[in-house]
């Protein structure tokens, strides 16, 4: 009796355990698996996927995508990221939400295939943007193509991507933008941006980070291709490529509209590094200024402080690096130029001060060190006068140019300083190379170049400096020597 008790207690819990197996089995058969392998998430707080041929009253789960990136915005939870299957998408785009921190909101392609923000067909009313990100927090844009959104309507602004209204944690990365045009005439006013951070109001916008972007073909009239401006504390813009435009590529800047109180109105406390700049052409665009002259700079510091621009490549633009300022009462400076190559350009390598006879905000305070520049100068500059591989011009104080290896052409100028403004300037510890004449002229627009021991004469400068007289083939083989490094940089 016990024995046959034993034996059906033990057949019962056999039983039960092959009906609970079989029972799992069958759940885990049902569930529903996306292309990657893993069960599809039934959440609210999930990954939001986009595809062209989705519908939005989907739920934006992998097997039924939303057809917008608008929706896939709106639907996503902080911690996580709209991916968005290959194809064009015709949408102007607003982050609806911020993200937090460790908890980012991002939008990127799907398994990097090539998605397309296009603005084909859009009007431009005010200022727009492609890509808005306004007044939020922890957003990411990755990968990209931003493009075709043009315009020739008088008195507006279009952007490619702009951040703004105090947004903060922000990064821009890997994306294309191109062909962001404002066609406009230039009495009409012509304004447009690739790339525009732009720090509006009493919210100060910190860690803001723009890297590998590639931004070309865009016409940005009196404007700049990467803006940062007003009151933006603490930004990195590296690793970018920004080239064929018709006016500046980099800046950071101060003194405009920005913001309106005067305290929040400059860029502080950013680096420019490692980007590429080339092929800017002011005669394009158009500034009546650059009819005739080049005047689009490659990166550009005017009116920001405390702003380090270090190892970067700019070639074939107007002039090369500026810290400058065009407005009065913001000056540029505490700002570092160091380690960088400026090649090629139709004006002056690297240009310090304020705009003659028109500002007197000048650059004080500010370093040039350890500069390649070779060969600038293409062009005579807006007085009919050879502006110089470094160009000093109105209002420059207490500067630092020191250690820079300066390669000028056979009918150049070393260093032009311009105005008999400013005080407490120190050059010194610079190579000089040339295979003609050397020249330098101090305190002078248009006046007579002097040689290397009347200069340091009259300038008191360059005591300790170097000057070398080569041959044509030592530039030659500079020459192959820096179109080497661009092929592997560029």
């Amino acid at each position: 009796m016990k024995t046959s008790k034993i034996f059906y207690l033990k057949s019962v819990f056999l039983l039960l355990m092959m009906l609970l197996c079989f029972n799992v089995l069958t759940a885990q058969g049902n569930k529903s698996l996306s292309v990657t392998g893993h069960p599809e998430k039934s959440s609210s707080a999930r990954d939001i996927y986009v595809a062209v041929n989705g519908k939005d009253s989907n739920n934006g789960t992998l097997n039924n995508p939303v057809s917008t990136i608008q929706r896939g915005l709106e639907l996503v939870s902080p911690g996580f990221t709209v991916f968005v299957r290959r194809g064009t998408y015709k949408e102007k785009l607003n982050f609806p939400r911020t993200g937090q921190k460790d908890k980012v909101i991002t939008l990127k392609p799907y398994r990097m295939e090539r998605v397309i923000v296009s603005g084909e067909g859009f009007s431009v009313s005010g200022s727009e943007a492609l890509v808005t990100v306004s007044g939020v927090n922890f957003i990411v844009v990755e990968g990209l193509d931003i493009c075709n959104f043009k315009t020739s309507a008088a008195a507006v602004n279009v952007d490619g991507i702009v951040v703004k209204a105090g947004s903060s944690n922000i990064i821009l990365r890997k994306n294309r933008i191109y062909n962001i045009e404002n066609n406009a005439s230039a009495e009409m006013g012509r304004s447009g941006h690739g790339i525009h951070v732009i720090g509006n109001t009493a919210v100060v916008m910190t860690k803001i980070l723009v890297e590998e972007n590639e931004i070309f073909d865009c016409n940005t009239g009196y404007s700049e291709n990467l803006t940062i401006n007003g009151y933006v504390d603490g930004f990195e813009v590296r690793k970018n490529k920004v080239y064929n435009g018709e006016n500046i590529g980099i800046v950071a800047a101060g003194g405009y509209a920005a913001n309106i109180n005067p305290a929040y109105n400059y860029v502080r406390n950013g680096i420019i590094a490692d980007n590429e700049v080339f092929n800017l052409d002011g005669r394009t665009g158009p500034i009546p200024a650059f009819k005739d002259h080049n005047g689009a700079i490659g990166i550009y510091v005017d009116g920001a402080r405390n702003i380090i621009v270090e190892r970067n490549l700019v070639k074939d633009c107007g002039r090369g690096i500026g810290i400058v300022s065009e407005t009065n009462n913001f000056p540029t400076q505490k700002c570092t130029i160091r380690n960088n190559l400026v090649y090629n350009c139709s004006l002056a390598g690297i240009y310090l001060g304020g705009y003659i006879g028109y500002t007197g905000g000048g650059t004080n305070n500010c370093y040039v060190v350890n500069n390649t520049i070779y060969c600038n100068n293409k062009d005579l500059g807006y007085s009919d006068e050879v502006e110089g591989e470094i160009r000093l011009t109105e209002h420059c104080y207490n500067n630092i140019i020191k250690n820079n290896v300066i390669y000028a052409r056979p009918k150049d100028l070393l260093i032009h300083k311009y105005s008999s403004t400013g005080s407490g300037n120190t050059i010194d510890h610079n190579t000089y190379y040339t295979t003609g004449q050397p020249q330098w002229i101090w305190d002078s627009t248009g006046g007579s170049p002097v040689d290397f021991q009347d200069w340091k004469k009259i300038s008191g400068q360059d005591a300790n400096s170097i000057l070398k007289i080569v041959s044509p083939k030592f530039y030659s083989n500079l020459n192959r020597k820096w179109k080497r490094f661009q092929q592997s940089k560029i």
